[in-house]
């Protein structure tokens, strides 16, 4: 029964994700809202709705290794596997401003995460706890973030004015239901996911951080993996890239920092390795994206073998 409602709480997550994007996408537009703005707001939310419902809801429940351990986990498969991925179909161009302040501001985040878990090496504490403070800090952090992206939509807005062509009239019952609908799958499908992984968890003799790094981690990044591919093949490798920083940043600084800010999560040992790996990938993404302004084929299948590696690693470390 525990593994019937792990896919059926992947299916609500995912589907969920995706009409709480169409639907929120089309309400914005129809306010006549910056495309940009819709992109790195709206689809980032909402392609990182799973894992912060996943983290919320576990933190609520005690879980602090299923909602730490997917807020990492999920951050190194999309820039392993997913960047990876996308890399293979086609090369992925990279913006200036995605090297000189997104990618720089998701390695400040993951520097962020590894200071505050740090209590027993940095503290001489017992043990390591990401706290309510911590969690205020990384939400404070966020805000400066959504600034950030503010001032980015406003340079933008009379570029998005010219390029704006009449909509046909909006149907706002149909992309209300679209938004509330997936919000209530996305919620719905995070109880199921968090309550039958632990269980399995709990069967297999694995601890809670191990899978929140692996089942969990790989089905909440999944909205990321099939936007970031569907972008690629479609030959829009901006999307594609900014969706993996993006959900990164907001993995980290929103997702952890609410789940803490609700209750105080205790963090395994064994994690702060997976932090500081994360930290890595992301230095080595920021040095491939600034090769040429591309991330090319060879460099997408060092990525990609990355991810299993790394699986093999924590697998054997459990």
């Amino acid at each position: 029964m525990a593994y019937l409602l792990l896919v059926v709480g992947f299916a609500l997550l995912i589907k969920g994700a995706d009409f709480f994007v169409e639907g929120s996408s089309r309400i914005a537009r129809t306010l006549h809202v910056s495309p940009l703005l819709i992109g790195l707001t709206i689809v980032a939310f909402g392609t990182s709705a799973p894992e912060a419902t996943v983290s919320i809801v576990a933190a609520l429940e005690g879980s602090a290794g299923v909602a730490v351990g997917n807020v990492v986990g999920s951050n190194i498969f999309n820039i392993t596997l997913v960047v990876g991925l996308t890399a293979i179909l086609n090369p992925l161009k990279v913006e200036n401003e995605t090297i000189r302040k997104e990618i720089p501001f998701t390695l400040l985040a993951s520097i962020a995460l590894l200071v505050l878990v740090s209590d027993i090496a940095l503290q001489g504490l017992s043990g390591n706890v990401i706290t309510r403070s911590d969690g205020f800090i990384f939400l404070l952090f966020f805000l400066i973030f959504l600034y950030y992206i503010f001032e980015v939509a406003m340079n933008n807005r009379d570029k998005a004015k010219e390029e704006s062509v009449p909509s046909e009239r909006p149907s706002w019952g149909k992309n209300i239901a679209l938004t509330v609908g997936g919000l209530l799958a996305i919620i719905l499908g995070g109880h199921f996911v968090v309550d039958s992984a632990t269980e399995i968890a709990i069967s297999f003799g694995m601890s809670e951080t191990l899978v929140g790094l692996t089942i969990v981690a790989i089905g909440t990044s999944l909205p990321e993996l099939v936007t970031s591919i569907t972008a690629s093949i479609k030959k829009e490798s901006e999307i594609a890239l900014g969706n993996i920083v993006g959900s990164n940043i907001f993995n980290i600084l929103f997702v952890l920092g609410t789940a803490s800010s609700i209750s105080p999560l205790g963090v395994e040992g064994k994690i702060v390795v997976d932090i500081m790996l994360l930290i890595l990938l992301t230095i080595l993404l920021l040095i491939f994206s600034r090769t040429k302004y591309t991330i090319g084929k060879i460099e997408g299948l060092i990525l990609a073998s990355a991810y299993v590696l790394y699986m093999i690693y924590i697998i054997m470390r459990n």
